[in-house]
């Protein structure tokens, strides 16, 4: 007999991208026993998904709730487990089953509509230079995003997207595709990329589970500092530039603060204790609702040069070839 579940996630949409793979997981190990359907953010996720049903009513009504979490990020500081894992984890727990975990990435799933239609021709790479208001912490200073596409002119393309509502300060010499590629159009976005430069975002787990329409494993940059642990977040094949253990605030993992500056939205974020210990005052200027803007001390530290030497080295390696 069939089980039914209505798996339930109202986070971040990277919190929904994550936990598509420990839905996976589970039908893998367990071909034909569950009928599962999703219901919360980012549902277009599952679009093309094959381990994702519709149900009939009178199956939603006998279907069993599952709320998906991860409470291994509790002691991600000391354990070895991946973002991924802890789905999955979880899931071992609700169900009373052994899930053994597979691929190291999301799963997304591409349409033929999608593969053969791009939203931009050519080799590119898609940056993300800013996020969401909830994290200010993550943020990188945007004129070290400008100085890496300027050093790269003629010979890379970059195309810069983000939700129009969060912080992505325009940058020269970009694809501008800020708040014109939501839902799917992300998807196909990044399926058709060589690459992606981001903080720790859902642009890092896009880049990591949408397959690749040109390469093994999708190139990506990743400006982390020292906000998370990295076995926490850092895929394998990925460049991940963070501080961990090189400060006091994150010597022993990740400080998992929350922002430099108070936004003033009421979110326990802006409390002292959430608050990055060394915020560092950007003195040039940049156009933006703070003045002047803060970063974290451990992202002003990783420089430019850092991220351009990250980049090269998929071209030195020969995975990747110059031209635009």
């Amino acid at each position: 007999m069939t089980d039914l579940i209505k798996f339930k996630l109202n986070l971040a949409p990277g919190d929904t991208l994550v936990a598509t793979s420990a839905i996976r997981d589970l039908h893998l190990a367990y071909p034909d026993k569950f009928k599962t359907t999703f219901v919360g953010t980012a549902g277009y996720l599952f679009d093309n998904n094959p381990y994702i049903s519709q149900m009939s009513l009178r199956e939603e009504r006998y279907a069993e709730d599952i709320q998906l979490r991860y409470p291994l990020i509790n002691s991600s500081n000391k354990n070895s487990y991946h973002f991924i894992h802890g789905f999955r984890k979880h899931l071992e727990k609700e169900l009373n089953l052994i899930i053994p975990p597979t691929e190291m990435r999301g799963d997304v799933h591409i349409s033929d509509k999608e593969k053969y239609n791009p939203l931009i021709e050519g080799d590119y790479w898609v940056i993300f230079a800013g996020g969401k208001y909830d994290f200010t912490a993550k943020w990188w200073n945007p004129h070290y995003y400008q100085s890496v596409i300027d050093h790269f002119k003629g010979t890379i393309k970059f195309v810069q997207a983000g939700l129009e509502k969060h912080f992505h300060p325009k940058l020269n010499g970009v694809v501008d595709m800020i708040g014109k590629c939501e839902d799917r159009k992300i998807i196909n976005l990044i399926y058709h990329s060589v690459g992606v430069v981001t903080p720790v975002s859902f642009g890092m787990h896009l880049a990591s589970a949408v397959p690749s329409s040109k390469m093994v494993n999708r190139a990506c940059v990743v400006i982390a500092g020292g906000r998370e642990p990295v076995q926490w977040e850092m895929y394998p094949w990925h460049k991940f530039l963070h501080s961990v253990g090189t400060m006091d605030c994150c010597a022993k993992g990740g400080c998992w603060k929350s922002r430099c500056q108070q936004v003033g939205d009421g979110d326990k974020k802006d409390n002292p204790e959430r608050m990055c210990e060394y915020p560092v005052e950007l003195s040039n200027n940049i156009s933006c609702e703070y003045n002047p803007l803060s970063i974290p001390k451990c992202m002003y530290d990783i420089k430019p040069q850092d991220v351009i030497h990250a980049i090269e080295s998929w071209y030195n390696g020969g995975v990747l070839e110059y031209g635009v």
